[in-house]
């Protein structure tokens, strides 16, 4: 799809002079051409030299990713691939970096007024303790990682977070930055019929911008966004402020909030659980099952898992692992997610996998006059490309349903 998006303007954002725009209309059209131009000839290298080569050398034909990886990262293409692919990466990041530093003061004392205007909570500790598989490395190799603060009320990793992700995602998101949430809002929408949440809260919420639709679609629940990194909730209470929705943030780890047992309807995340841990991801299932109400669902939005796709598929998406600071990227995609859900305590019979067709696939779609329910729910039936920014046009969504109480616990 031609990406005709911008994305857009809103109080926290700074205002970029010309230069700065052009540097990072540059990064994110360089991640384009890298995504669009290179990385189709990988398959061909591959196919025409690499598995052949390590078949001849190993008596068998490459089994996985690994043995993939064994043999492109020799070829001189995808070093090139590999290479372009890191600077792009580090060059969004630094242009972004220029807007931010010249405006931060203006954006710190009008995150101050926002979040002074609204009647939302924001829940900061005086002490919090941010768990190592943040603090460790720069994910994404964002500069300061999510949580540094560099100042008093800091909010420059949240301003930075929320334009270098437009520019990572080439303008997929969508011009707020929301297609994760909306895509779950459209399909709870769609499949969830009746299902409305009283509670909602997105876990690793970052700057907020999965968090608000489900405010827009839900606008008499409460709804919270909990992240670990203080800057990032800071800058999503002022961002949802001045946007103009009474949404809540706090800074809380999912794995252990302060919240009471029940008290959500639904608790949804995107993009979280590959930034966790092996340990971290059973915790964080375990403390789902505790918040939600009987009835209520846990739906973590992500890319999917290994079992899913083709091994080169796999070997194209675990250079994130290897290239762009993500440790967990590939790991949590072998983990058996559905196990760790009924072990948390989730209705066996109802854990799965499903797909949530993109917001802004089905936006241009239906602008083009060719949106329908059933082309929606075709996504479901897609097959996984290498190098898609969401493969087959969909996010993977793991469900599960914490079983309704029984007459005999309601009378209780």
């Amino acid at each position: 799809m031609l990406n005709t998006f911008q994305q857009a303007s809103h109080p926290m954002l700074p205002k970029m002079t010309h230069d700065e725009a052009a540097r990072q209309e540059f990064a994110k059209s360089f991640k384009g051409f890298i995504q669009g131009k290179l990385l189709p000839g990988l398959g061909p290298v591959y196919a025409s030299r690499v598995s052949k080569a390590f078949e001849k050398a190993n008596g068998r034909p490459p089994a996985d990713r690994r043995d993939i990886r064994a043999g492109m990262v020799r070829e001189l293409y995808f070093q090139h691939y590999a290479a372009a692919n890191r600077i792009a990466q580090e060059l969004l990041w630094e242009a972004t970096n220029i807007s931010v530093d010249r405006e931060l003061p203006e954006l710190i004392e009008k995150a101050r007024e926002l979040s002074a205007s609204t009647t939302a909570v924001l829940d900061i500790p005086a002490s919090f303790e941010t768990p190592r598989y943040v603090t460790a490395l720069d994910i994404h190799c964002m500069p300061g990682g999510y949580a540094t603060e560099v100042t008093k009320d800091d909010v420059s990793t949240g301003v930075l977070y929320d334009r270098g992700v437009y520019l990572y995602a080439m303008g997929y998101m969508g011009p707020y930055n929301d297609d994760m949430g909306r895509s779950v809002c459209n399909y709870v929408k769609r499949n969830l019929k009746g299902f409305q949440p009283r509670r909602i809260l997105d876990m690793g919420c970052t700057v907020g911008h999965s968090t608000l639709p489900f405010k827009e679609m839900f606008p008499d629940a409460e709804v919270w966004g909990i992240d670990v990194a203080a800057p990032q909730v800071r800058y999503a209470h002022a961002r949802a402020a001045g946007l103009g929705l009474e949404v809540n943030f706090a800074q809380m780890n999912a794995e252990e909030t302060r919240f009471p047992d029940g008290y959500f309807d639904l608790v949804v995340s995107h993009i979280l659980l590959h930034e966790t841990s092996g340990k971290a991801m059973p915790r964080i299932f375990k403390e789902c099952e505790r918040l939600l109400a009987p009835g209520g669902y846990m739906i973590h939005a992500d890319l999917p898992p290994f079992n899913l796709m083709d091994p080169f598929t796999q070997f194209i998406l675990d250079n994130e692992t290897w290239y762009n600071n993500e440790p967990f990227w590939g790991a949590m995609r072998e983990l058996d997610q559905p196990a760790l859900a009924k072990a948390a305590g989730f209705d066996p019979a109802e854990v799965r996998f499903d797909t949530a067709p993109m917001a802004v696939m089905e936006f241009a779609a239906q602008a083009a006059g060719g949106y329908s329910e059933d082309a929606a729910t075709a996504v479901a039936e897609r097959e996984f490309t290498a190098g898609e920014y969401a493969p087959g046009g969909g996010w993977e969504v793991l469900i599960a349903h914490k079983a309704a109480a029984s007459a005999h616990q309601k009378a209780a």
